[in-house]
């Protein structure tokens, strides 16, 4: 059986409230991560996901590479996106019960990261629980003591473009790959995996509720869907 933890960045969008729908018909718990000016953007598609039953957590204000930023600049970056979130829950009327955190692009933020994750554990972020992920590299990176999420497999949907040469055939065909050039097999035998999806309008305007067409294999391969858990 291949378990999967769904995770959503960059919400909010204007995709959002459908993407959300999809899920909740599904039964499909996610965890999104939310970018402080999108989340303050698409203010009433963030609340929505809240009330649906989404645990949305902090992915910066403004999606930074935060190896190219010096503490401080990444300090601000997480605080003010936590003012932003902070703001959502309680117009949401939703209990914030868990502060997850994802840098953009996997950047832990280079020479600065022990400096970066003692601050995420200052500030009392939450790990997500990844004790049933077996894959030798998350250990040999050290994934399973950084505080902050990362994952196992990225669809790279956001990578279809106009005239960028990848095209939602490549996902497609990436999903049934034996040897992704980065991550774990999506359908290796009793994976368990932390998904990366994103909430991107750009890609809903090139291929309609692409999430549908992706999700949907997994769901008809079997996957099993898991709620975010978070270590105490």
């Amino acid at each position: 059986m291949i378990k999967a933890l769904l995770t959503i960045d960059d919400i909010a969008s204007k995709n959002t409230p459908a993407l959300v729908d999809f899920l909740v018909s599904h039964s499909i718990p996610a965890l999104m991560f939310a970018v402080g000016v999108n989340a303050q953007r698409y203010h009433d598609e963030a609340v929505y996901a809240l009330k649906k039953g989404m645990v949305v957590g902090n992915h910066s204000y403004s999606h930074p590479h935060f190896s190219e930023l010096d503490p401080e600049e990444g300090r601000l970056e997480i605080e003010k996106c936590e003012e932003v979130l902070d703001s959502l829950y309680r117009d949401a009327q939703v209990e914030r019960k868990y502060r997850p955190f994802r840098f953009p692009y996997g950047d832990k933020g280079g020479d600065n990261k022990d400096a970066l994750q003692k601050l995420l554990s200052d500030m009392g972020f939450d790990k997500v629980k990844d004790d049933e992920i077996c894959y030798p590299w998350w250990k040999e990176m050290g994934l399973d003591r950084d505080i902050d999420t990362f994952w196992t497999y990225d669809f790279e949907e956001y990578r279809v473009r106009p005239d960028s040469g990848f095209t939602f055939e490549d996902v497609m065909r990436k999903m049934d790959s034996k040897k992704p050039e980065s991550g774990a097999e999506l359908f290796g035998e009793n994976a368990c995996h932390i998904l990366l999806l994103h909430a991107h309008d750009e890609t809903e305007s090139m291929v309609p509720r692409y999430y549908e067409k992706m999700l949907s294999v997994l769901i008809e391969r079997g996957v099993r869907f898991i709620k975010p858990e978070f270590r105490p």
